[in-house]
């Protein structure tokens, strides 16, 4: 159970200020000092609109990174870009997204800089809320690096990126994270295709040495590339399998697939608490406050309020930031409302 009844959350990424993408691509004008002050800003900007809307877990709104996942991949030795596998035209899918070879044997000596964001996070934010990292599993951050003779599938890729995504934990943990989301969005769209025991035996072994030490969950949903979903949306293949998942909290999107099976969140309830997507981040569509709680009570129905969490669907990175903003007061208006009335 949950110190806060209906607890109010984010995945991870908010959307950038204009002037942070301006200068993102205008990086050579700046020098060292100028662009950590950029980033500082920005962090502040995420952390402003998530404080005042009134969260009770914020994050940096992962503004040093490219995407959840894409940016991980400046800290990993031995790949290098590929171009030629990467479709540039035509409507925006998933294949436009970047791959890379592997050139030799995986590893971040230098870790995966998850620890600097959080450090920066703690330093600016205000006392209150809690403070929360997502770091991409190893089989969600396997998903760009292409097999060679050495890696030959995208399973070896993940046993090599597991340790990497293990030590990152540990160091989070040690730095004083008290809430870490393990991002597997991969695990879940292929959920109906792989073997499934075998995602949560590489989940669980990659937060073995945390488990306990944090307040750990997964987020699953089923993709997000400029608004287009990639997987088989369905949280029946997950079942029973993800039930024995290492995790104190599963975040499941909900809201984009109008609260399609909802009814199956009932058994993830019995075994941990769960966050529900709640606000569809595909839509600019403004949730109102009456939406909001007509979907808690829904989810009340499933899932005790001590051990309900509400969140968007996925990370806020993709929507226009003057949207996510009042996605965001929305819905923890609507929260505090259900709240109080229990």
């Amino acid at each position: 159970m949950q110190s806060i009844p209906i607890r109010t959350t984010v995945v991870g990424s908010y959307p950038f200020p204009g002037w942070l993408e301006f200068g993102s691509q205008n990086l050579e004008k700046f020098g060292a000092a100028d662009v950590e002050e950029m980033i500082e800003d920005a962090v502040i900007a995420a952390i402003h609109d998530q404080v005042t809307a009134g969260l009770d877990v914020i994050t940096d709104g992962e503004q040093t990174r490219l995407d959840f996942n894409l940016s991980f991949y400046g800290y990993i030795n031995g790949i290098e870009n590929n171009e030629t596998e990467t479709r540039k035209f035509g409507p925006p899918a998933h294949d436009q997204r970047g791959k890379y070879n592997i050139s030799d044997e995986l590893s971040a000596p230098a870790g995966l800089g998850a620890v600097k964001e959080f450090l920066r996070l703690k330093k600016l934010a205000p006392a209150g809320p809690t403070l929360k990292t997502s770091i991409p599993g190893p089989y969600t951050l396997s998903g760009r690096l292409l097999p060679n003779e050495t890696y030959k599938d995208r399973y070896d890729i993940t046993e090599a990126l597991l340790p990497i995504i293990a030590k990152e934990l540990e160091n989070l943990v040690a730095a004083g994270c008290t809430e870490i989301t393990v991002d597997e969005p991969s695990m879940s769209c292929y959920a109906y295709k792989e073997d499934t025991k075998r995602f949560v035996d590489i989940f669980n072994r990659t937060v073995k040495s945390v488990t306990g030490k944090c307040n750990l969950s997964t987020h699953m949903c089923f993709g997000n590339f400029k608004g287009r979903p990639v997987g088989y949306r369905s949280i029946k293949p997950m079942l029973p399998d993800f039930l024995e998942l290492s995790v104190d909290e599963i975040h499941i999107e909900m809201a984009n697939r109008e609260f399609s099976e909802i009814k199956l969140l009932k058994p993830f309830a019995e075994k941990m608490n769960v966050a529900v997507g709640i606000i569809d981040v595909k839509n600019y569509y403004i949730e109102t406050v009456n939406d909001v709680t007509e979907r808690i009570l829904r989810c009340l129905q499933y899932i005790p309020p001590g051990k309900l969490s509400v969140a968007p669907d996925c990370g806020l990175s993709q929507t226009a930031r003057w949207a996510s903003r009042q996605k965001l007061i929305n819905m923890v208006t609507g929260a505090k409302k259900v709240r109080e009335s229990l």
